[in-house]
This record gives C-alpha cells, sequence and structure tokens, in this order.
C-alpha cells in the first residue's frame, strides 16, 4: 500500500477533496503540520510521493520560519529519489525555488475564481491535462514562481503567466486550489487575515461576489480536480481497496 507524506503549514489549508479521495484509493498518509510541530524534521525515505500544501508565509521568509528550509530539502530529497511530488501555492512556489526557478510578487493578487488555460504541453499531460483546455479555478496567492530550467510550462491566467508546471515525469506546481469545497472557501472568507488580504488587494469583487462564484463554479472544479489529483496520485502508486472507515495508519515521520 502507497504512503504519502504531507506538508501542511496552518489548520486553515488542509487537504480539502484531496483527503477523502486519498482514503477511497486506500493510500496512507503522514502528516506533518509545521504550524504545530515548527522543529520536526521529517524524512522522504519510507514514503513514496509527497504532497506540499499552501499557507500564508512565503519562500522569502524562510530566516523567521526555518521550517520552510526544512521542507526544501525533503522536496529536494524526493526529487533525487524520483518520487511524486505535488506542490499547491505555497508548495509549488517552494518546488519551483528548489529547482533554481525565482518566485516573487506577482503583479496583482489573485483571490477568488480565475479562468486558468492549459498550454498545448498542460493539454497533453497525463495529470494536469484532465483539467481540460480551459477552467475556472479558485485562487489566493500574491506571489508567482518562474518555471523552472527544464520544466513544462503547463498552464497561465490572464493576470498570472505560471499557474502550473511539471518537472520531469512526476513533480508538479499548481498555483491553484484544487483542493476546495464550499465550506473551505467559507472558512477562508470568515479568517479575518485572509478576508483583510481580499481587502487590500482592491480587485473589484467582495467575499460575496467569491461565493456566488463558488456556487456557480465548485462542483465543475470538483470533478476536475478528482480526475487530476487521481492522475497525480496514480504516479504515486495504484488504487487499493481503502480500510474500514477511511483509517490511516500512524506512521513516524
Amino acid at each position: 500500500m502507497s504512503r504519502l507524506l504531507v506538508f501542511q503549514h496552518v489548520a486553515a489549508e488542509p487537504l480539502g477533496t484531496l483527503d477523502p479521495l486519498i482514503r477511497r484509493r486506500g493510500h496512507r498518509v503522514k502528516f506533518v503540520n509545521f504550524e504545530r510541530q515548527p522543529d520536526a524534521e521529517p524524512r522522504v525515505d519510507r514514503y513514496d510521493g509527497l504532497v506540499v500544501l499552501g499557507g500564508p508565509m512565503n519562500v522569502e521568509d524562510q530566516h523567521a520560519r526555518p521550517h520552510l528550509r526544512t521542507e526544501m530539502q525533503v522536496i529536494e530529497t524526493a526529487l533525487k529519489q524520483g518520487k511524486p511530488v505535488l506542490g499547491i501555492c505555497l508548495g509549488a512556489q517552494l518546488l519551483a525555488h528548489v529547482l533554481g526557478a525565482p518566485v516573487r510578487r506577482n503583479d496583482t493578487s489573485e483571490i477568488g475564481w480565475y479562468d486558468v488555460a492549459a498550454t498545448e504541453d498542460g493539454r497533453r499531460d497525463g495529470v494536469l491535462g484532465g483539467l481540460g483546455a480551459l477552467a475556472p479555478v479558485f485562487q489566493w496567492h500574491s506571489y508567482t514562481f518562474g518555471i523552472p530550467h527544464g520544466a513544462e510550462h503547463l498552464a497561465r491566467s490572464a493576470t498570472c503567466e505560471n499557474q502550473a508546471f511539471r518537472y520531469g515525469g512526476n513533480a508538479y506546481g499548481f498555483q491553484f486550489h484544487l483542493e476546495m469545497n464550499r465550506p473551505l472557501v467559507e472558512r477562508w472568507l470568515g479568517l479575518p487575515h485572509y478576508l483583510a488580504d481580499l481587502v487590500a488587494a482592491r480587485l473589484g469583487h467582495d467575499a460575496d461576489a467569491i461565493r456566488a462564484r463558488t456556487d456557480e463554479h465548485i462542483d465543475a472544479m470538483q470533478a476536475r480536480a478528482d480526475t487530476v489529483f487521481n492522475g497525480f496520485l496514480d504516479l504515486v502508486g495504484p488504487a487499493r481497496a481503502a480500510t474500514v472507515g477511511g483509517e490511516r495508519e500512524a506512521l513516524r515521520a
């Protein structure tokens, strides 16, 4: 049975819809929550894949948050071992940074729903191809990554050129949040520091507008997300019968 190592940065940014999907497939998961365990020193050797989630911090905060350096060392090891890696938002920026690409503030924040267009490489990709040629996806970021040397540029939006990339055959960075569901969107909109980001960004839409677009787009995005995430999890290992009750093995890092 395949084992996944998952890095979480804050309680508000969990696996979302990836969590029940992983359980249904029968993969085992070990979470490392750096908000609770900032001094954790996990090792990827015993795992078959790595997922690095989002968070409100940035790559440039690594001196104040040494766990970011720890994470990048683990990402580098996973890449050297040829293990599948998925970085989401901050996780994608950490992956890009490890691969030598710059991470900088984007010209404008993206908060809410934005159309993401797949590049030609993206449409052909065995994982991101499941998103389709053009799809509205949920975003919450003010920084962006460069495409690492040797990586394939997979997707773009009108306000952020670099939305997704693949390095090698099994390392992916997604700037957007395919893992969102209605309760998670509402949770973010209810957090004062997240809402302050939306107000400060002056994007021309407010929380109510995001809620309305969520009602319009969330079901279709979740269907596409299942296809994309299943494609990535196929790289980690084949689906097995899930344990009773979705029980996950407690593994030591």
